[in-house]
């Protein structure tokens, strides 16, 4: 809908707004590798002006957790509202190619009778990833990402990127076999308007500008602060360089671990962690992740702006996630995929009509809570495999929030982590056992898995895990993308 001019249409602005009480509309916004470095959660080092004014005006639950690992596993859950250990999708497969039966989340809300529009990193990146399905719109820059099958592509197509490149001391003098891993460094001010997530951004905010005659699900998907860490330079000039902190490191941290993911992690601190601490560049690194959270909440802030300026702000709920967290050198990673708190709290913030102010939630859910929270307050169609918990009661009055044991599936089945507000536990597939006590020990730092007295936790935890794993869906060695157009199908080979 766009802006009612005065007393001629003012009449027509509360029609519309009262015939779409019953059901909101949802700005449904997300972040990359995101984790719960923001204010909202207690990290006085973010600047995140409106991701805690967002935390004002609503619910912030403090103890969410992703339902992946990472980017895809994480956001097929999220779609389809059922784990991997149902789908398969524990990686990089894709759950519309092995389950087209499921009614992905976005096709829900049309089928509620809303307007459906998404953009950005919503799915997974790669081309062959953006579920088609259920959308009115789906925005992408340009015409040949649709030509190559719907890839993201954030930094290519005149993208601006800092020169020179590499730009980091991480990568200086060496040609990076992930073109932007462990990257960061400042873009020019002025050409903050040509960055792919600023573009998504403003799209955003040019459909909540427009005449809605039914509810809309008005999705976003922002790519930082993914790596590469690149953000307009007065997000980087934010923060005094001489007093960023790196988080707190333990030296023998993983020497209680399982052995094989002791090996596996003490290689990847060999790789990075290490190189940082040579260069002494760790606290440069968090500073460039920093200054992409700040970008990130600038985006978000421009969507709060706008919708504050429309006619739709008494009657649109806005959640804010990210797809899981990120490892800044604790147990010696930099990145996601593990099963620790770093990788899986993430924030999760929503605020709206109905929705109670200024309140906190310390209780654990799951980001495959959305879809079912959606079909209850949206008043969805029903979809009796979701394995979720809808939280619509929770929202409405955060004092019945109860905990739960949450689940967390890894990279393959049989691997996954129950996580309450006292316990993590996590059980890999072969069968090795990690256990920590988050109350007494929030760093993970003391592996009690072997320590005496605690079998019956253990066991209890266990009992929380599913009964059955999916197998392992096609796998990219196995998969053809076919593109046709501006249309693509994936074909098992």
């Amino acid at each position: 809908m766009k802006y009612c001019t005065p007393l001629v249409a003012v009449i027509f602005c509360v029609t519309l707004s009262a015939s779409a009480a019953e059901q909101p509309n949802i700005i449904f916004f997300a972040t990359d590798d995101l984790c719960d470095w923001v204010g909202p959660l207690g990290y006085d080092q973010a600047i995140t002006p409106n991701m805690d004014q967002l935390a004002k005006q609503g619910v912030v639950f403090t103890n969410a957790h992703t339902a992946g690992t990472f980017c895809a596993p994480s956001r097929s859950s999220i779609f389809t509202g059922r784990y991997a250990t149902t789908t398969g999708c524990y990686t990089n497969e894709v759950y519309f190619h092995d389950h087209p039966e499921l009614r992905p989340l976005q096709a829900s809300f049309q089928a509620g009778g809303y307007a459906t529009f998404g953009a950005g990193k919503l799915f997974h990146h790669p081309a062959g990833y953006v579920d088609l399905r259920g959308w009115d719109e789906f925005f992408v820059r340009t015409d040949e990402q649709k030509q190559r099958g719907w890839d993201l592509d954030s930094w290519g197509d005149g993208t601006p990127i800092p020169q020179p490149y590499p730009n980091s001391i991480y990568n200086l003098g060496r040609v990076p076999a992930n073109r932007f891993f462990l990257e960061w460094g400042a873009v020019p001010n002025d050409r903050e308007e040509e960055m792919a997530d600023t573009i998504r951004t403003q799209w955003a905010c040019d459909v909540l500008r427009r005449e809605h005659d039914k509810p809309f699900f008005l999705a976003v998907g922002l790519y930082t602060p993914h790596f590469p860490n690149y953000a307009p330079k007065k997000y980087f000039d934010l923060y005094d360089a001489d007093q960023v902190k790196a988080p707190e490191y333990k030296a023998d941290d993983l020497d209680d671990l399982p052995p094989k993911i002791r090996r596996a992690k003490i290689n990847r601190r060999r790789a990075h962690h290490a190189r940082l601490e040579e260069l002494g560049a760790i606290e440069d690194a968090v500073h460039g992740y920093l200054a992409a959270v700040s970008y990130a909440d600038a985006m978000l802030g421009r969507v709060m702006k706008t919708l504050q300026k429309s006619p739709h702000r008494n009657n649109t709920v806005i959640v804010l996630w990210s797809d899981h967290g990120y490892h800044h050198g604790e147990k010696g990673d930099w990145g996601k995929h593990t099963l620790w708190e770093r990788t899986t709290n993430v924030p999760f913030i929503w605020s709206g009509p109905a929705i109670k102010p200024a309140a906190k939630v310390d209780t654990t859910v799951s980001l495959i809570d959305m879809y079912p929270t959606f079909v209850e307050m949206c008043d969805l169609p029903d979809d009796e495999g979701l394995e979720g918990e809808s939280l619509a009661q929770v929202l409405r009055d955060p004092s019945t929030a109860t905990d739960r044991n949450v689940l967390v599936p890894y990279l393959d089945p049989g691997g996954f982590a129950i996580v309450n507000q006292q316990w993590r536990y996590i059980h890999y597939s072969d069968d090795t056992e990690e256990l920590y006590d988050v109350r007494k020990d929030p760093n993970e730092w003391d592996n009690l898995a072997s320590v005496a007295g605690h079998e019956t936790v253990k066991q209890e935890l266990r009992a929380a895990a599913p009964k059955t794993f999916a197998p392992t869906g096609t796998p990219n060695s196995r998969r053809k993308l076919a593109v046709e157009g501006d249309s693509f199908q994936w074909q098992t080979k």
